[in-house]
């Protein structure tokens, strides 16, 4: 049983409106992490087939602001598998609608576990990069994951 990381590519837009914004009229860190939440777990059940539920999520740095009226731009794929998890890349860009500007606002990694049809953990096909962009994109998470995880313990040290 295989699957491609390009058969779980999720993307999703929201526009952030006043309800999911501070006071300074920018993204609620929790606004953007539940968006985050979700096109990870949609990209682990389409790679799957499975209901997936979010076992763990990295580190996490709010680089950039989404301001109030930007588009989210949030893209998720699975990079790496497990027996039962997937991991997946989530990055958000938020986006100017009226001029198309775009710019880098965070990056996390999520682990998914499958359940069956009992909710019990259940194996995941292998993954399959069959296109020199599939690999670089598999390439690019591993790599970006490890540098975000050594900075978080630069930042212990």
């Amino acid at each position: 049983m295989e699957s491609t990381l390009a058969d779980s590519h999720t993307q999703m837009t929201e526009m952030l409106l006043p309800n999911d914004t501070n006071n300074l009229g920018r993204a609620l860190g929790g606004a953007v992490l539940h968006w985050m939440d979700i096109a990870g777990a949609i990209a682990a059940m389409r790679f799957s087939g499975r209901q997936c539920v979010t076992a763990s999520m990295d580190h996490v740095d709010f680089v950039a602001p989404i301001d109030l009226g930007e588009v989210a731009l949030i893209n998720a794929y699975v990079y790496n598998v497990g027996r039962t998890s997937v991991d997946v890349r989530v990055t958000v860009e938020a986006e100017d609608p009226r001029t198309g500007d775009q710019h880098e606002t965070t990056t996390s990694f999520f682990t998914f576990v499958a359940l069956d049809d009992d909710g019990k953990p259940t194996q995941v096909p292998d993954l399959t990069t069959p296109t020199e962009e599939e690999q670089a994109l598999r390439e690019r998470a591993i790599e970006k994951q490890r540098e975000q995880l050594e900075q978080v313990v630069d930042r212990l040290d």
